[in-house]
C-alpha cells in the first residue's frame, strides 16, 4: 500500500505518467497562445469564419490545460506552469507572426498531429498503469481533435 499514491496508482508509474502529462500541457499552453495570435491578426476573406473557429479552438483549449493540470494533480505532482519550462518542454513552437488563413489552419493542423500522438503515447502508458481517468480524459481528446483534423483540413481542401 505505501507504493501507492492516494487514487490506488502505483506512485512511480504515476510519476511517469505526470512527466508526460507535463509535457502536453507545454504543448497545449503554447498551442494555446499560438492560436490566440490567429485569433487577434486574421485578415482577408476568410476573417469572419476563422476569427470565429479560432476563438471557439482556444476557449477549448484553455479548458484542456486546466483539465491536463488537474489531472497532473488528482495523481499527486505538481503542474508546471512557467511558460519559460512550456517553451523548453514543447515540441509544438511559438509561431511566427501571420496573418495567413491557409498557413495558419495548417499550423493547426500539425499542431493537432502532434498533440494527438503524445495523446496515444499517453493513453497507452495510463492503460498499463490502469489509470482509467486519465485514459477516459486522453480518449476523448482523441476522438474531438481527429475530427477536427478532418474539418480543419476540408477547409484547405
Amino acid at each position: 500500500m505505501k507504493t501507492l499514491n492516494q487514487i490506488g496508482l502505483n506512485q512511480n508509474e504515476s510519476k511517469k505518467l505526470a512527466g508526460k502529462l507535463n509535457e502536453l500541457l507545454a504543448n497545449y499552453s503554447v498551442f494555446y497562445q499560438n492560436v490566440r495570435g490567429y485569433h487577434w491578426n486574421i485578415k482577408g476573406d476568410k476573417f469572419f469564419e476563422l476569427h470565429t473557429k479560432f476563438e471557439e479552438l482556444y476557449n477549448d483549449l484553455f479548458i484542456k490545460i486546466d483539465d491536463i493540470a488537474e489531472r497532473i494533480l488528482t495523481l499527486g505532482y505538481s503542474p508546471e506552469y512557467r511558460y519559460s519550462q512550456y517553451i523548453s518542454l514543447a515540441q509544438i513552437k511559438e509561431s511566427t507572426f501571420t496573418s495567413d488563413s491557409i498557413k495558419d489552419v495548417e499550423e493547426i493542423l500539425t499542431a493537432f498531429k502532434l498533440l494527438i500522438l503524445k495523446q496515444r503515447e499517453i493513453l497507452d502508458l495510463s492503460d498499463q498503469i490502469g489509470d482509467e481517468g486519465t485514459n477516459a480524459l486522453m480518449s476523448d481528446y482523441i476522438r474531438e481533435q481527429e475530427k477536427l483534423v478532418w474539418m480543419y483540413s476540408a477547409f484547405l481542401g
